[in-house]
């Protein structure tokens, strides 16, 4: 049973995530590729590439993820308590974001 809820709650967040990408103008399929997500996640929120090998680092990965869903959750219009929901709760706050009323703004080009 908790397995059965285990899949459910990464099907729905990997939906909202889905959802997202798509609002970003990308593709959906890039958001459930591993590391490539993480990649594509960086060109969305307008971050260097390198915070990819960041969140591929022990113990700095948390700040780094906690950065990069901190500026995902800015390009939507949302402050840093959202942050701690996309963090903490994906499975209620990636589709909060994919499927609600949100707009992406997309970032200054990257110099």
């Amino acid at each position: 049973m908790s397995d059965s809820i285990g899949i459910l709650l990464i099907i729905i967040t990997l939906a909202g995530a889905w959802q997202v990408f798509e609002k970003a103008g990308r593709e959906g399929w890039e958001a459930i590729i591993p590391i490539y997500n993480i990649y594509v996640l960086t060109q969305i929120t307008g971050q260097p590439w390198w915070l990819l090998v960041l969140s591929l680092t022990p113990v700095v990965n948390v700040f780094a993820t906690g950065f990069l869903y901190l500026k995902l959750a800015q390009r939507f219009g949302k402050e840093w308590p959202y942050l701690l929901g996309l963090l903490l709760l994906p499975f209620v706050f990636f589709p909060l974001l994919g499927f609600g009323d949100a707009r992406y703004s997309a970032p200054p080009p990257l110099a």
